[in-house]
This record gives C-alpha cells, structure tokens and sequence, in this order.
C-alpha cells in the first residue's frame, strides 16, 4: 500500500469517527431502550362540596351549641381532558387540566407511556391533533407555552402552569422533542 493511499484511509476512518459520534451525540440511539419512570401525586378527580350532617340530639340530653358546619372539602376542578395518540413513537395515558382549590393549575398526566429521547418537552399548543405524520410538526406553527422539560418517559406526572397564562386557545398537549421539531405523541384537550 503506497503511503498515499495509507493516509486516505486514515483521513477516511477518522471522518468515520467523527460522523458517529456526532450522530451518537444527537440521535442518542440508546435512549430506545432506557426508561424513567415518575409517579408524582395526581390531583384527585373533579369533586363537589360536601357538608357532613349533624345528629339530632336525644330527646334526654340537654340543650347545646350547635358545633359549626363542617368545612367543604377542597374542589379539584378539571378544566379539560384528553388521551394521547402516537406521533413520532407509540405513546398512551391521558391528560387532565386541574385548577387546584387555591386557583393554581395544573396538567396532569396518568399513565404515560412513550420512548425515552433527547430534550423532550411538555407543550401546550393552540394547534389542533392531526393523526399520522401530518401531525408530527404542527404543534411549533403557532402559539406554545412548554411547561418544562418531560420528567420521565413513564408513570403519573404532574406539571405548573404559570399563574399569568393565559390558556384561551390552548387545545392540545405535546410531548415535543424540541431537538428534531417533532411530537412523540399528542392529546386533544376537551373542555369540560
């Protein structure tokens, strides 16, 4: 082998190198098979105030103040909800918008399961759910707010809302992989 041809095959396999690791360090391929699984504390179902009724007295026992009603119990208001349909990778578990008994809000997600990938985000978009690949780039052609980075690609998670959103318009969830532009899966919000 002539020295020439020594040195283009040194240059080529240090290109080689070079790609896959460049390629290894954006695609993160071994994310495919690690999982983080999360089981933060959702917030209870929509519930209505209840008061606890009081006994009558016994007709023998003498006459006393009656003890203050009893407190309602905190609402938990669902404000929307919906179930994620598969985009980029196969993804389930549903999504619920809560404000909390002290005016905070929430999204909630129950039983989330997708792939694990690099810089996975949680959205809130004003872009409608569009099944199939039509719908894997849409969520970033409008108005977004990113509730912050996805905690675990697994389990129950629960996400703040700024206090000063402003959620009119808001019809859709994303789990937005903001490295290649791309959702892994999305939920349609529905009112309730």
């Amino acid at each position: 082998m002539t020295r020439k041809r020594a040195i283009l095959w040194s240059s080529t396999g240090v290109v080689l190198v070079a790609v896959v690791v460049v390629a290894a360090a954006l695609f993160q391929p071994w994310r495919l098979f690690t999982n983080t699984t999360v089981d933060d504390a959702l917030p209870p179902g929509e519930t209505t105030s209840t008061s606890t009724a009081t006994a009558e007295p016994a007709a023998s026992a003498p006459t006393e103040t009656p003890a203050p009603a009893a407190s309602a119990d905190p609402v938990y208001t669902d404000l929307a909800r919906g179930s994620f349909i598969t985009h980029e990778h196969a993804t389930s578990g549903s999504v619920r918008l809560v404000q909390q008994p002290d005016g905070s809000r929430v999204l909630a997600i129950a039983g989330l399961d997708t792939s694990d990938g690099p810089d996975l985000r949680v959205w809130l978009s004003d872009q409608p759910v569009i099944e199939g690949v039509d719908g894997w780039h849409v969520f970033d052609d409008g108005r977004y707010l990113e509730l912050g980075a996805l905690k675990g690609n697994l389990g129950d998670q629960v996400y703040e809302i700024p206090a000063d959103a402003d959620l009119a318009g808001f019809q859709s969830v994303s789990i937005w992989c903001a490295r290649f532009a791309v959702s892994f899966g999305a939920a349609t919000l529905a009112p309730i």
